[in-house]
């Protein structure tokens, strides 16, 4: 199960007893941030594109949107999300569970977004839709093993 392997992913930093499973969805930004009585915008949502045979995941606050431009620009490459048998193929967790926690394959590349950084702590989810995290920009960056700080993204209108 997607949960189990997050949890011993979060055991080698010492984080797995933090994990919050809910109650109740925590599917999209609106309802983790329901759940967990927080903005939208401090949901870390992980967003998966596809790369050659593979895919990057990229961790944005949950008020953003993929600036087209701007992805063009840093992976040289348009932005096209994975379907949802992709995701579980290629990352390991459902869509609604997506995080940058044990991913299946060693090849799927992690980069965090800027719009995170305005925030003390923010919750990316834990491999299951109604399970969340709350981690420092800097231990998300660290535990994610992410590869670099991106800016990719645009506030919603």
């Amino acid at each position: 199960m997607s949960i189990e392997n997050v949890k011993e992913y979060l055991r080698l930093y010492g984080k797995d007893r933090n994990i919050r499973e809910l109650e109740t969805s925590s599917a999209t930004v609106d309802l983790a941030a329901s759940a967990l009585n927080v903005i939208p915008a401090r949901i870390a949502k992980t967003l998966s594109f596809k790369k050659d045979d593979t895919c990057i995941l990229i961790v944005t606050a949950g008020d953003t949107k993929i600036d087209n431009k701007k992805f063009k620009n840093e992976f040289g490459i348009k932005a096209k999300m994975l379907n949802p048998d992709e995701v579980l193929d290629l990352i390991g967790h459902p869509v609604g569970g997506v995080c940058p926690f044990a991913i299946k394959r060693d090849d799927v590349k992690v980069y965090c977004d800027t719009s995170i950084c305005r925030f003390n702590t923010v919750f990316p989810a834990c491999g299951t839709s109604n399970s969340a995290i709350e981690l420092t920009c800097d231990e998300l960056f660290m535990i994610s093993k992410s590869e670099k700080w991106v800016d990719v993204c645009q506030l919603k209108n």
